[in-house]
Formats: C-alpha cells, sequence, structure tokens
C-alpha cells in the first residue's frame, strides 16, 4: 500500500495525501501523464476508469468515465490549471453528466498534486482543496476517502509494469468504446518536433507515407480553425490513389488537434480525430482518439492494419525527420 499519511482538515477545508513509491520520479510523473497509465488507477478497483481525453499541458481538459460493476457508468472531468514537469500540476476536478458536460449541480474542487525525489525513490503529496464545508461533507459521505484509497492501492502494480508502456512498444489500438478507439506510440523527440512534424506540409510528405511504395503527392494542411484540409496518397507505379480530407475543429499548439475526417469520394459521415502530445520518459506519448459513427464502421477500419500501416510511418518519422534535427 503506497499511502503513507492521511489527513483531513475541516478547518482549511483541504484533504492532504501522502504516498511512497520505489520507482524513480520520471517513473512516477508518467503513470500521471499517459492516460493508459492513469485510467489503470484512477479509479477505485471496482470503478474502473476509461479516458477519453487527456491533455496534459496549462488550459488542457481530461475527460473519463468509471464503470461499475453493473455497468453503470460515472462520469468526470479536470482542467489542468498549472503543468511543472516531474515536479507539480494542479487541476480543478468534477463530475460530469451522461454526455461529458460538467455537472455544475455536483461541487468542484481543486487538486494539487507535487512530486519528489526520496531516499528510496519518489514522493506524491496530493492536496485536495473543497469549496465548502458541505461539498466536503458531501463527497465523504459518497465514499471519496474509500474510492481514493482503493484507486491508490492500484498504483504499484502499473508502477511495476515497465513492458506494457516502454518507449520502443510498436503502435497500439485500445478500444475505448463501441465508437472510440485510442492509438498509442512513444515517438523518441521532443513535443515541439512531432508537432511540426504533423503540421509542416514537406516533413509530412517525407513520413505519413503508410507501407513502403506510396508517396503523398497532395498535403494541404489547415492552419487555423475551420479551415479544410486535403491529404492524398499514390502508389509509386501510379496505378492507386486515396485521400481523405476534413477541418480543423480545435487546435492548442503544441499538444493538441482536433479535424473532421472523410475519405474522399465516400458517402456518409466521417470520423473525428482528437491528436494529443505529452512529453514522456524517451520521447513524446502520441495519443490519438477516434470516434467512428458507429461500432461496424470502427471494426471495419481497425480490420484494414490501419496501426500496422501508422507503426510504419511512425519508424519511418523517427529514421528520417526527427533524428535528422
Amino acid at each position: 500500500m503506497p499511502i503513507t499519511s492521511v489527513t483531513s482538515d475541516p478547518s482549511a477545508l483541504t484533504l492532504t495525501v501522502v504516498a511512497d513509491y520505489p520507482v524513480t520520479l520520471e517513473r512516477l510523473w508518467d503513470a500521471y501523464a499517459d492516460p493508459r497509465q492513469l485510467e489503470r488507477f484512477w479509479g477505485p478497483k471496482e470503478w474502473p476508469a476509461t479516458f477519453t481525453r487527456h491533455d496534459m499541458a496549462v488550459g488542457g481538459y481530461s475527460h473519463y468515465y468509471m464503470t461499475g460493476p453493473d455497468g453503470t457508468k460515472s462520469s468526470g472531468w479536470f482542467r489542468f490549471l498549472a503543468v511543472e514537469p516531474n515536479k507539480r500540476f494542479e487541476v480543478e476536478d468534477g463530475f460530469a453528466d451522461e454526455s461529458g458536460k460538467p455537472n455544475d449541480a455536483m461541487p468542484t474542487m481543486r487538486m494539487v498534486f507535487n512530486f519528489e525525489k526520496t531516499t528510496n525513490g519518489a514522493r506524491m503529496t496530493s492536496v485536495t482543496q473543497f469549496a465548502s464545508l458541505e461539498s466536503m461533507d458531501q463527497l465523504a459521505k459518497m465514499g471519496m476517502m474509500e474510492g481514493m484509497k482503493s484507486a491508490m492501492s492500484q498504483i504499484d502494480e502499473c508502477l511495476a509494469d515497465l513492458k506494457r508502456f516502454a518507449a520502443d512498444r510498436a503502435t497500439e489500438a485500445q478500444l475505448l468504446s463501441d465508437t472510440q478507439v485510442r492509438i498509442s506510440r512513444v515517438v523518441r523527440g521532443t513535443v515541439e518536433q512531432v508537432w511540426r512534424a504533423h503540421h509542416d506540409a514537406a516533413l509530412m510528405q517525407r513520413w505519413l507515407l503508410g507501407p513502403d511504395g506510396w508517396t503523398m503527392p497532395v498535403c494541404q494542411v489547415a492552419t487555423k480553425v475551420g479551415e479544410a484540409y486535403r491529404y492524398e496518397w499514390e502508389t509509386l507505379d501510379k496505378t492507386q490513389r486515396f485521400g481523405f480530407e476534413g477541418e480543423l475543429l480545435e487546435s492548442a499548439a503544441p499538444y493538441r488537434a482536433v479535424t473532421s475526417e472523410r475519405m474522399i469520394g465516400m458517402e456518409g459521415p466521417g470520423v473525428r480525430n482528437e491528436l494529443s502530445l505529452v512529453p514522456v520518459k524517451g520521447g513524446t506519448l502520441i495519443a490519438l482518439v477516434i470516434t467512428y459513427p458507429d461500432k461496424a464502421m470502427r471494426d471495419m477500419i481497425l480490420g484494414t492494419g490501419m496501426t500496422t500501416g501508422m507503426e510504419t510511418s511512425y519508424l519511418r518519422l523517427e529514421r528520417e525527420v526527427l533524428a535528422a534535427r
């Protein structure tokens, strides 16, 4: 059990939790920065969390839901107010309704997480600030203390799982729901370098090619929200060609970009792509959450070998673009 102390101070409206771990400071920080790891301990054992968004940068948001034993879902969100890598982050934390929007009928909190090296590893100290004594009592009655202890009891196992989150793992797809998939890969480069590689047409045409034997003759990049983009690929022998087009819906350089996407010439609804970049040990974690109109399209596209093609592109990005800088 990593928790070494829990202190509740009703006069200051705070709850302070101190936990020590036999790992490096960087390893502990990455557990909170990486949504794949965070969802393994953010919810209690009986209510595991699934993160559909996690932008660990000032002004960024995280959206998640916890699923109970009977399938009941409880949603939440937090907004990053401060981020100092390997030192501290501060968030505003609250509940959400079924659609993911903040539930104003429920209390919100401010939480500060501090990280420091210790003789035997690393320490995390979290301080939760409640808005009032009433909200503090309300959350206590809802089982906040018990839920937090249950959630944090899972961190040790997550921290020990070095292979699953190693920087040299290939591109992976994780099903988040019937319509959502998260594609993850750690790329050896800084966040700024990886962001530029996704938004500079000349660079994209060098690496965003999928399997060998393809070129990218059309790369029209959207640089402002509301602008359209268009990408087209063609085989070297010019016998095959396809492309995608869409619109830039959100942009917060260098950590988040959201686009719509539709295959050129295809009718029907398209997909929504949410790209998040976060620094971790070994480089930059790319997390791409794709929302499909239905399960059938999700399964059909995943069945095309999409992640294999993306892995080839990311290897090319590391080898031919980032390694040359």
